[in-house]
């Protein structure tokens, strides 16, 4: 008699995770990211003050603890937050003419130069005594020193922070872009500050174009056009800052003994694209009328990314942050309007 053997097939191991997760089936959560972010924009060009990115993120932290969407949005959900926002990295660029900031806003280096310093020291500093961990103040400091969100999703694949991180980082800096717009024209006519020393405390010392534009203007025409190439100045600096944090991660890893460690692996590849956009720009390779659909498309793909990580965002565990990264926001963005005042102060330019 023939004993029939019964072959058992091996269970399927659960592959780990890797640095490039499992794409096959995006669109779901891809889907899901735009279609929230085009509600997001919208409500953004409703009220610009606040802005489509924001909208963003808040509308996508909201359906993820509201709503729950399940474990089939999760790869296209991934691929928004990292590669779409390393997309809209790139798009910037093309609106970014490096002669014309060079040209307007060399003069402004020194207040830069003096503000993102005062920024990293308050930062590290307050973040320490606040208890804020590395990841999170970092962001707090680089936003508040640099252009915002978009210096906060420009280093976010670099450091890689938790997406409830990033969200308390955004809505941080966000708290403080609606102050400043309200505070910075009322106490610049306080201060007796000219149209041009108004211009450039704007332009270093509030952190998200949209507010700097409407702070700028709101004080005057001349004010507003100043601010606003200071401010393109400002956010070039985010270039080396970036490759900077790429330097400090691959130390650290080497001296952390990472065998399997590789620099091209956390290279930060889209400021290289980047760079070529802004040269295609500044070469005057990209047509005047296809400008603003290019900026448009950046500031769309900004919101997909940042809905993304709205979608990724628990709710309750930024809850249990509390207060902290609220006040050191407060003290990083005194710092830097202190500063910005002091050094204007100090050059006699004010």
């Amino acid at each position: 008699m023939t004993t029939k053997t019964q072959i058992t097939r091996p269970a399927t191991a659960s592959r780990p995770d890797t640095l490039v997760p499992d794409w096959q089936n995006p669109w779901a959560g891809l889907i899901l990211s735009t279609v929230i972010a085009f509600v997001a924009l919208l409500l953004g060009r409703q009220m610009p003050l606040i802005g489509g990115p924001v909208f963003g993120i808040l509308l996508g932290i909201i359906v993820r603890n509201v709503f729950s969407p399940g474990v089939r949005y999760e790869a296209g959900i991934k691929f928004a937050s990292k590669y779409v926002l390393q997309w809209s990295i790139i798009a910037l660029g093309f609106g970014l003419s490096l002669s014309q900031v060079a040209h307007t806003g060399l003069e402004s280096l020194a207040v830069t130069g003096v503000t993102i310093t005062a920024a990293g020291l308050s930062a590290w500093g307050l973040g320490r005594l606040l208890g804020v961990g590395d990841k999170l103040k970092l962001l707090i400091g680089v936003g508040t020193a640099i252009c915002g969100g978009s210096a906060i999703a420009a280093v976010t694949p670099i450091v890689k922070p938790d997406d409830h991180e990033t969200a308390f980082a955004i809505s941080t800096i966000f708290l403080f872009n609606i102050a400043a717009v309200l505070l910075f024209p009322m106490l610049g006519h306080m201060l007796h500050l000219s149209d041009l020393g108004f211009g450039m405390w704007a332009g270093t010392a509030i952190n998200d174009t949209s507010s700097v534009v409407a702070a700028g203007y709101s004080y005057s025409k001349t004010a507003g056009d100043y601010a606003t190439i200071v401010k393109l100045t400002r956010a070039t600096l985010i270039i080396p800052v970036c490759l900077a944090l790429a330097a400090i991660v691959a130390y650290r890893a080497k001296r952390a003994g990472a065998g399997n460690f590789s620099l091209a692996r956390i290279f930060p590849w889209f400021i290289l694209g980047f760079l070529i956009a802004s040269g295609v720009r500044t070469a005057g390779l990209v047509p005047a009328e296809l400008q603003p659909w290019i900026h448009d498309a950046a500031e769309f793909l900004i919101i997909v990314a940042l809905t993304a990580i709205g979608l990724s965002s628990n709710l309750r565990r930024m809850a249990s942050t509390g207060v902290r990264p609220i006040l050191l926001g407060l003290g990083v963005w005194a710092a830097v309007s202190v500063s910005s005042l002091a050094v204007q102060l100090a050059m006699g330019q004010l």
